[in-house]
C-alpha cells in the first residue's frame, strides 16, 4: 500500500488540477458569451450622434446614421473574404451634411478591381464606429506610396485622407454603392475558444487517470 499511495495521490492531484482548469475555461466561456452578447446588442442598437469627444473604449461599435457625400480619394486595405477570396476594403473620406469629414469603410471589392468612384450625390449611411485591431507582429507596414494597406491604422489613414480620426464601417447605404459588397462589423472575428480549451483540459484529465491506473496496475503485478 505504501508503494501505491504516492503515485495514486500524484495521479489524483494531477487529474484534479486538470479538471479545475477545464472548469475555469467553462466559466470563461460563459463570461465571453456575455461579452459577445453585449457587443451584438450594441452593434444592432439605435443610431446615436457622432461623438465630438473621441473615446474608443466607450464608443467602439456605436451605431450611427449619417447623410453626406463620398469623396474621390480612397485607400485600399488587402483582405480575404470567405467564399470570395482576396480583395480590398475600400476606405474613403465621407463628409456629413454637418460638415464633418471622417473615414468610411465602404466594403469589399475583388483584388483585380482597385478602384472606387466618388459619390457626389447625397448618400445615407447606417453603420458602426470601430477601432479595428488589424495589426500583429507579422503584419507588413502599409505601403502608402502604392496605396496598399495591410491594416486599418486609423490615425495614419486620417492623416493621408485629411479626415477626423473616426472610422465608420457601413452596414447599409442608400442608394447602394455599385460594385462593393458591404462588410459590416460583427462578432465573428472575436475569438471564443474556451470550449475547445475546456475539452482539452478534461481530456488530459482522463488520460492522466488512465495512465495512473495503468501504472498502478503494473506495480500491483510486480508485487
Amino acid at each position: 500500500m505504501k508503494r501505491i499511495l504516492p503515485p495514486l495521490l500524484f495521479g489524483l492531484i494531477g487529474a484534479a488540477i486538470l479538471v479545475a482548469l477545464g472548469t475555469w475555461q467553462l466559466q470563461r466561456l460563459d463570461w465571453k458569451r456575455g461579452i459577445l452578447s453585449e457587443i451584438e446588442t450594441t452593434i444592432s442598437g439605435p443610431a446615436q450622434p457622432l461623438p465630438t469627444l473621441i473615446s474608443p473604449a466607450e464608443q467602439k461599435y456605436q451605431p450611427v446614421e449619417l447623410t453626406g457625400t463620398i469623396a474621390d480619394d480612397a485607400l485600399f486595405v488587402l483582405v480575404s473574404a470567405k467564399r470570395i477570396g482576396a480583395g480590398w476594403r475600400v476606405i474613403s473620406p465621407f463628409t456629413t451634411t454637418e460638415g464633418r469629414t471622417l473615414l468610411l469603410d465602404r466594403g469589399f471589392i475583388p483584388v483585380a478591381q482597385k478602384a472606387a468612384p466618388a459619390r457626389p450625390e447625397p448618400v445615407t449611411i447606417t453603420g458602426n464606429l470601430h477601432w479595428p485591431d488589424d495589426r500583429n507582429s507579422s503584419t507588413p507596414d502599409n505601403d502608402v506610396a502604392k496605396n496598399t494597406w495591410f491594416a486599418r491604422d486609423i490615425n495614419q489613414m486620417s492623416e493621408v485622407l485629411k479626415t477626423e480620426p473616426l472610422l465608420v464601417i457601413a452596414r447599409s447605404m442608400t442608394p447602394p454603392d455599385p460594385g462593393l459588397t458591404l462588410m459590416p462589423v460583427d462578432t465573428a472575428g472575436i475569438p471564443n475558444d474556451h470550449m475547445q480549451y475546456a475539452i482539452t483540459w478534461f481530456s488530459l484529465a482522463v488520460v492522466w487517470l488512465l495512465m495512473t491506473g495503468a501504472f498502478l496496475w503494473r506495480r500491483s503485478k510486480e508485487d
